[in-house]
């Protein structure tokens, strides 16, 4: 890895999960971690603070969203990300493919690059492997992301391969753009949901000097068991001596699972946006802050946890969403990314226990209900 960076394998489960450690010029965090976004420079309704007391490592910015508005030379100019936005941690910053492919107007992709219109205003902008490179070398993130063609699934086989295919080749025209040496590369795994296509994109970005590899193109719409498989598929053609992160994923079930498949980081907006809709998770499932039944609920939402809203009843966090008070969904968005963290904590314990199949299994089945 570059200088500044370092990746190692503390432990490994029978399952094949790790637990490592991982450092960066902006501090070390240890993995198996789950990576809070902050698209626009700012994890929503939660201040670089609180963000902290979650137990939170690494923050993400979106380069799509952060080129468009402040403008990457704004966010250059205050010292970089995690100074821009207060942070004192590592940050990431996302290329920019998935937003192209979910949020972009009138978008024509081609083997050069995208070309689309802006969600926020309808300006045309143009956005190829180099331009990538160029803006989060700008934004100065601890660690940026290849540019790569998302496709939503389920999909014509030709255009997942094309899009694989695709990003192949943008891997390497971002590997000969990433000039900033004080700044990680990660590649993305594509290939939908065909073990061949993924096993070839694997082993094709293995051969590259990619500083880790990411699995991308999955929770776009495959459901749970596809992505599992895919998951499966892939792994044992990444190589073990760099992290591994799984993109855009997850519930906390999928979380157990890609952990237990062997991924190394996470990132998800499920855990704010659950919490702005009043959805808390527990490690006994989901709670509905709304429902009548919490009305005169004297409980915290879970009796361990210390962020800042297990400091309150059930009863008073139903009555911020009903009466429309900001706090609700503050708090309630506080909860949800310290039990991520705490989730991230128990499985990484179980690895170094080697005891990741047990806790793994007693997790599953009460986590993916609805809690009392």
């Amino acid at each position: 890895m570059r200088p500044g960076f370092a990746f190692s394998v503390e432990a490994t489960d029978p399952t094949g999960a790790r637990a490592g450690h991982l450092s960066t010029p902006h501090g070390a965090v240890e993995t198996p971690t789950f990576m809070p976004v902050g698209t626009l420079a700012s994890v929503k309704g939660v201040d670089v603070g609180r963000l902290a007391e979650t137990g939170a490592g690494v923050v993400l910015g979106n380069t799509y969203h952060l080129h468009l508005r402040p403008g990457e030379r704004i966010v250059e100019a205050a010292g970089g990300l995690a100074a821009f936005m207060g942070w004192s941690g590592p940050t990431l910053t996302d290329s920019g493919g998935f937003q192209i492919f979910s949020l972009a107007e009138q978008v024509k992709i081609t083997d050069d690059g995208a070309a689309f219109r802006s969600h926020v205003d309808g300006a045309a902008v143009r956005l190829t492997p180099e331009d990538s490179m160029q803006i989060q070398q700008s934004l100065g993130a601890d660690i940026a992301m290849q540019l790569d063609d998302v496709v939503g699934l389920p999909a014509e086989p030709r255009r997942v391969e094309q899009a694989m295919q695709r990003s192949l080749a943008w891997a390497e025209r971002c590997l000969e753009a990433h000039t900033r040496p004080d700044q990680a590369l990660f590649g993305i795994v594509q290939g939908g949901l065909d073990p061949g296509l993924r096993q070839a994109s694997a082993e094709a970005l293995s051969r590259m000097s990619f500083d880790g590899l990411a699995v991308g193109g999955l929770s776009v719409g495959e459901g749970a068991e596809a992505m599992r498989a895919t998951l499966s598929a892939t792994m044992p053609h990444l190589p073990t001596d760099r992290p591994r992160y799984l993109m855009g994923v997850g519930r906390p079930i999928d979380l157990i699972d890609g952990v237990t498949a062997g991924i190394d980081m996470f990132d998800c907006v499920l855990p704010t946006r659950c919490g702005r809709t009043a959805l808390a998770f527990t490690f006994s499932g989901v709670l509905k802050m709304r429902h009548a039944r919490l009305i005169e609920d004297r409980r915290p939402i879970e009796e361990d946890c210390p962020c800042p809203a297990c400091r309150h009843s059930r009863s008073y966090l139903r009555h911020l969403f009903l009466a429309g008070e900001m706090l609700g969904p503050i708090l309630v968005s506080l909860h949800n990314l310290t039990m991520y963290a705490r989730l991230m904590r128990r499985l990484r314990d179980a690895v170094l226990a080697g005891r990741l199949g047990v806790v793994a299994e007693q997790l599953r089945g009460p986590i993916e209900g609805e809690a009392d």
